[in-house]
């Protein structure tokens, strides 16, 4: 009976060891997908939105797959966008398997260093997500507002953005040197991004 008792006080003092330890354990940081073009001319990151969830999904999706590492930096434009992805052609648009309905929000607009989704002339004012652009403009491009879509917000590589806008383009803005682009997402938590990328998250 007495060694019944004794086994019984240790399978306690384990298990009550065991539910501490595991309580002592530092929760899991929470993680966010970051947005990175790299380029013959350097990398930008970008912040990606949620409140643009469609375009946000269809954004990390198609870097997954490496989508966009098919095609170049192919139109830019001082003082407006620097664009890449698929080229403004009809075969990229017509019956693109990459169409968004646009999720506008009033918050987010064309500011220096936003990410947008390229268009047609659509009357819906769809998306082609397989285009995207970064607004080149300090004054930005409130003209813009509501008719394309943006998705993010360069938070780190502004001077590769100044560098693609410098490169000499021929009379369809096109790049004479041709730029090779890859997009990825990067995960991160709140603290690598504030280390890494210099921003801050707001929680």
């Amino acid at each position: 009976m007495k060694l019944n008792k004794i086994l019984s006080l240790l399978v306690i003092v384990l298990v009550l060891g065991c539910t501490k330890s595991e309580s002592q354990k530092p929760a899991t940081s929470p993680t966010f997908p970051i947005g990175k073009i790299t380029t013959s001319l350097g990398d930008m990151y970008f912040w990606l939105y949620d409140q643009t969830p469609n375009h946000k999904a269809k954004f990390i999706e198609l870097a997954d797959k490496g989508v966009y590492n098919a095609f170049t930096m192919n139109r830019v434009v001082k003082n407006f966008v620097i664009q890449g992805g698929c080229p403004d052609s009809v075969q990229y648009f017509e019956g693109s398997p990459y169409l968004l309905d646009p999720e506008f929000v009033d918050s987010i607009g064309h500011k220096y260093g936003a990410l947008g989704i390229g268009r047609d002339d659509n009357p819906k004012k769809q998306s082609n997500a397989c285009q995207f652009y970064v607004v080149n403009k300090e004054a930005g491009l409130p003209s813009l507002d509501k008719n394309y879509m943006i998705i993010g917000q360069l938070i780190k590589g502004f001077d590769v953005l100044e560098n693609i806008e410098k490169v000499p383009t021929d009379k369809n803005d096109m790049p004479l040197t041709s730029i090779p682009l890859a997009i990825s997402i990067v995960n991160l938590t709140a603290i690598e991004i504030k280390e890494k990328l210099g921003y801050t998250v707001s929680q």
